[in-house]
């Protein structure tokens, strides 16, 4: 029996569990099936019982539950040794005023990143001692709510450009968010960046590459992996790419939509089933093309 929690995957047995955790008759169902899809909302609680009573899984989110936030995805790019801009990490401010005492004096520009947030908007250049205090005062105020964690990144130049690789089951699509305003920072199409499908050979070569190695080491098989390149490899015979950050939730503008990635996403979970030997007649659920990127 394949048990689906996603609404636009409908197989032999379908439940939700949107905001909820999971109940006992998640749990027996879970342990009557053969493999459980999950939708990419899912609490970590419900991925935690599915992991815990069935063989099979989609998505595999080990990495997004070990490894939460984007202080964890930087532990997890080191513990993994994938090429990334030279990070550092603090868990709250009292760790940042200790590494402060001793560390070498901070070079600006650099980029500060709250531990949470999508689209950019706890991400900021910094580039002189006061925008550090600001953000310093921005973190203080996040901790008196209970969020804590933030961690500083050397900044890449990169003509305003980051490639976006889209990982769903072993397809892969790959793009660029363009930012051509040079006054804004970042490159999230909520900030007015634009999509570039004219991706180089090279280029991406080599981020298929290194999202095979690291898609090996941490099992992901669901997400958005952005990179970024140094403005001089953007014309080099062997571009090296950095990964920024991975995007459990991403928007689906650069696959042309909701319904393509739908498509996709089906197809790919149909493979991951035969694979492990299980078929299914899949009719796909009406699906929302309201989402933004």
């Amino acid at each position: 029996m394949i048990l689906s929690y996603h609404p636009c995957y409908e197989t032999d047995t379908n439940r939700l569990c949107a905001g909820r955790d999971p109940d006992a008759d998640d749990l027996a169902a879970i342990q009557r099936a053969d493999a459980v899809i999950l939708p990419q909302g899912c609490r970590q609680t419900l991925y935690r019982m599915a992991k815990d009573n069935c063989r099979h899984v989609f998505p595999n989110y080990d990495a997004r539950f070990a490894y939460p936030g984007k202080t964890g995805q930087a532990r997890l790019f080191e513990a993994t040794q994938i090429s990334h801009p030279k990070t550092w990490i603090f868990s709250d401010l009292k760790q940042f005023k200790n590494w402060q005492q001793t560390a070498s004096a901070i070079v600006f520009p650099i980029v500060f990143k709250l531990d949470w947030g999508g689209e950019g908007e706890t991400v900021m250049l910094l580039e002189s001692p006061s925008d550090l205090d600001q953000a310093l005062c921005k973190a203080a105020d996040y901790e008196k709510s209970g969020q804590r964690g933030f961690l500083l990144q050397s900044v890449i130049p990169h003509k305003n450009r980051t490639l976006r690789m889209v990982v769903v089951g072993q397809a892969r699509k790959a793009y660029w968010r363009v930012q051509d305003n040079p006054d804004i920072f970042g490159t999230s199409l909520t900030g007015g960046a634009r999509i570039d499908h004219a991706v180089s050979p090279d280029i991406e070569r080599e981020a298929l590459t290194l999202t095979k190695r690291f898609c090996h080491q941490t099992q992901i098989n669901l997400a958005g992996l952005d990179f970024i390149f140094h403005q001089s490899d953007l014309i080099a015979d062997n571009p090296q790419p950095l990964i920024l950050e991975i995007n459990y939730f991403f928007g689906r503008t650069g696959l042309g939509g909701s319904t393509p990635f739908y498509a996709m996403l089906q197809a790919e979970i149909d493979n991951w089933l035969a694979n492990i030997g299980l078929n299914i007649n899949i009719a796909t659920a009406n699906i929302s093309t309201t989402e933004k990127e």
